[in-house]
Parts: structure tokens; C-alpha cells; sequence
């Protein structure tokens, strides 16, 4: 016997999410806070060196430098000067004019220190109280954006498809409060629409199931009357799958409407169980089709999230990969694993070759490919949709490459 062919190596995975790009340095992040900080702290930094130009030159002005000096002696008989810091006034020997020259160079240089040390004092000061200022204003500009904060860390509680929060801001009557009840009034009607849809998932759910099981009670029943002539048996056969495809479609719309919502409770899963149950499931599909699922590797990998609807993920792509396969020595490859703290699921498979523009529109309801991917026996064009729709609401993503050669990548991502 020939011994069954390797399946080709999978492209490289992407260790990255393209939709969410890091910053190289978060901490240079320019928040609000430091900009406001900054204006605030350059604003007083710029005052206060116009302020201390001004008193500088007013300093130097009222000292008179470099004027004529204030005083000049006629006649130094028996006069005794003695100045540590103007030694050319020290001696006697020196004429009456280069000895008023020397007292007044020196009155001229201390009068140049005293500005100079006047100087030099003040700009320490501005250091300081510069350091003073860029403290308070960082300060003075987070309590300014509290409310912000206020609303931010509701929109993410929203997010988190807590409707019932609100804001609720106290505080004066401004521009931050107005927005604050905007807010609140929108995730008031927000609320009142996202109940009138569950209200009506929920009516819809009973509505549409209850006359498509009546409809295949009566035909099974009718089906089953071994009197019953051929032609309308047949007929009986091909209502019975046509009302089996409105029931996929119906179940199919309803779990993509409840997965498109965070899920609130949440238990730990392991997504190796859940693949594994998923194979067993599409095993016996596989083998009618001829298609071998190959030994990839699944490691234990914990989840926090919804069972039923992470088995959902998974089956609907096993699904895929065994349905839009090859006729001949078609394979689908399942692996689970744990990378860069997140949770991956990668189902691989042969089949035909998908161009890399189209690969969004897979994921859109009802949009398939070609007419290979569009047969009555192959599903109703939702798989994709609620796997992206599932994995949204797990804080997840799902991202499909072309292999090569033909077929697709498609890897899951969940947060552990």
C-alpha cells in the first residue's frame, strides 16, 4: 500500500494582530493630561522669563551700570583705602586720576556681580518653581479630566455589553456634564433597543422553529406510511430537506443575532476538548467525502467563555475545511495552542484556490466565493459569520490566509 502523502506545511502565523497595532513606547503615549501639563508648565515657564527680563533690566537700570560714578576724591592726603576685592585701590602711590579710575572700575564690577549673582539666583528660582508648576498643573489637569475618566471607564463597561451603567455626573453645569448626559442618555435608548431585539430574538426563536417542526413532524410521519406512493415519497423527501435547510437557516440567523453580544458568563474551556469534539462530529462526513483529517497537534489550552458557542467555532470550521475540500486526497489539519498569552485555534485544509481579495467577503452572511462554495448541500452561508461573531464577543478575532497551493488558514484567537 502507498504510503498516504505528508500534508504541505501551513504558511508562517502571523504573530500579530494587524487590527490592533502597539505603540513602540505606550509611555510616550500624548494624553490630554500631558498636553494640558505641558501647555500649563510652557505657558508659566515662558511668563516667568519675560518676568525676570523685566526686573533685570529694571535692576540694572536703577543701579545706574556703567554711568559715571557717584562720587571722586580731590585729595587722598593721609587717606588709607583697603578692599579685598578692588586690590588696585590698596596703595597710595597711585595719581589722583587713576586712583578715582580704579574706585570707580571697582564700584563698576560690583555693581555687574550684584546683577550677575541677581541673575543667576532668579533663574534657580524659575527651575524651581518651574518643577512646582509642571507638578501642579499635572495635577490640576487630572482633576480638570476625572469626569472623562468617569466617562471612559463607563463606555468600557458598555462595551462590555453592560447597558445598565450610567455616569450620572454631579458637578456644575458644563460643557463635561453636558456631554456626561448625552451619554447617558444615549445608553438609555441603547438599552431599550438591545431589549426590544432580545424580546424579539426571543419571539422570533418560537415563532419560526414551532411550523418548521410541525411541518417535519407531518412529513416524517407521512414518510414513513410504506403505502405511500413513489412520486410521493419522493416529494415527501425533498420538502422534508428543503425544511431542513430553513431550519439550519433559522438556527443559524438566531445564534448569529446571540453571539454578536459579549458574553457575560463565563467558565473555563479547554479549546483541545472542544476541537476534538468537533472531529468526532464531522468524522463520518469526512470519510463519506474521501477527506483525511490529518494528526495535527492540540494542545491543552484554557479559555474563559461560552462552551456551546466555542464548539460552535470549531465545528463550523472543521465543517468547512471538509465540505469546500478537494475530490482527491483532500486533508484538514486541526491544531490548538497556547502563544504570546492567548489561546489559538488553527484549522487547515486543501480545496480550491481562494484569492487573497476575496477572503473578507467569506465572512460576510450570505457571501460565499464561487458556485463550488455555494452548493444546497454544503450549509446555508452563515459558518463564517457567527465563528467571527462568536470569537468577537470572546474578545477574540479570527483571520483566514490563502495556502498554498490551494485552500485556507484560518486561526482563531481567544484570550486566555
Amino acid at each position: 500500500m502507498a504510503a498516504t502523502p505528508a500534508p504541505p506545511q501551513a504558511p508562517p502565523k502571523p504573530t500579530w494582530d494587524p487590527r490592533k497595532p502597539q505603540a513602540p513606547y505606550p509611555w510616550l503615549r500624548p494624553t490630554i493630561r500631558i498636553r494640558l501639563t505641558l501647555l500649563y508648565g510652557g505657558m508659566f515657564l515662558i511668563a516667568g522669563i519675560l518676568l525676570l527680563s523685566i526686573i533685570y533690566l529694571l535692576a540694572a537700570q536703577a543701579i545706574n551700570t556703567g554711568n559715571q560714578p557717584l562720587f571722586k576724591i580731590v585729595n587722598f592726603e593721609k587717606l588709607q583705602v583697603s578692599s579685598p576685592s578692588c586690590p588696585a585701590i590698596n596703595t597710595t602711590s597711585l595719581p589722583l586720576s587713576d586712583f578715582n579710575d580704579a574706585i570707580a572700575h571697582c564700584v563698576d564690577q560690583q555693581r555687574q556681580g550684584a546683577l550677575d549673582n541677581l541673575l543667576s539666583r532668579s533663574l534657580l528660582a524659575l527651575l524651581g518653581l518651574a518643577v512646582i508648576a509642571f507638578a501642579f498643573g499635572y495635577a490640576m489637569a487630572g482633576r480638570v479630566l476625572s469626569p472623562l475618566g468617569r466617562i471612559t471607564r463607563t463606555a468600557r463597561a458598555v462595551a462590555g455589553s453592560d447597558l445598565s451603567r450610567r455616569i450620572e455626573l454631579d458637578g456644575p453645569d458644563d460643557e463635561l456634564k453636558e456631554l456626561a448626559d448625552t451619554f447617558d442618555e444615549m445608553l438609555e435608548r441603547l438599552q431599550r433597543a438591545f431589549t426590544a431585539q432580545q424580546r424579539f430574538v426571543g419571539n422570533a426563536s418560537h415563532e419560526l422553529r414551532t411550523p418548521l417542526a410541525i411541518n417535519r413532524t407531518l412529513l416524517e410521519v407521512h414518510l414513513s406510511d410504506p403505502n405511500a406512493p413513489v412520486e410521493l415519497q419522493q416529494l415527501g423527501k425533498t420538502l422534508l430537506a428543503t425544511n431542513e435547510r430553513s431550519e439550519q437557516l433559522v438556527e443559524g440567523l438566531l445564534l448569529l443575532a446571540r453571539s454578536d453580544n459579549q458574553i457575560v458568563e463565563r467558565k473555563p474551556v479547554d479549546l483541545a476538548e472542544v476541537a476534538t469534539q468537533a472531529i468526532d462530529q464531522v468524522h463520518a462526513e469526512a470519510e463519506a467525502k474521501g477527506v483525511r483529517i490529518a494528526g495535527g497537534e492540540r494542545k491543552p489550552v484554557v479559555v474563559q467563555g461560552n462552551g456551546v458557542l466555542l464548539e460552535r467555532i470549531a465545528l463550523n470550521l472543521v465543517q468547512n475545511a471538509v465540505r469546500y475540500n478537494v475530490a482527491e486526497q483532500g486533508w484538514v489539519e486541526v491544531a490548538t495552542e497556547a502563544e504570546h498569552g492567548q489561546a489559538v485555534l488553527t484549522v487547515t485544509n486543501t480545496g480550491p484556490v481562494v484569492p487573497a481579495y476575496e477572503i473578507d467577503n467569506l465572512f460576510e452572511p450570505f457571501r460565499r466565493l464561487r458556485t463550488e462554495r455555494t452548493g444546497s448541500d454544503k450549509g446555508v452561508g452563515l459558518g463564517l459569520s457567527i465563528v467571527r461573531s462568536v470569537a468577537r464577543a470572546h474578545g477574540g478575532h479570527i483571520v483566514a490566509q490563502p495556502r498554498e497551493g490551494g485552500g485556507l488558514v484560518m486561526r482563531v484567537t481567544l484570550p486566555l
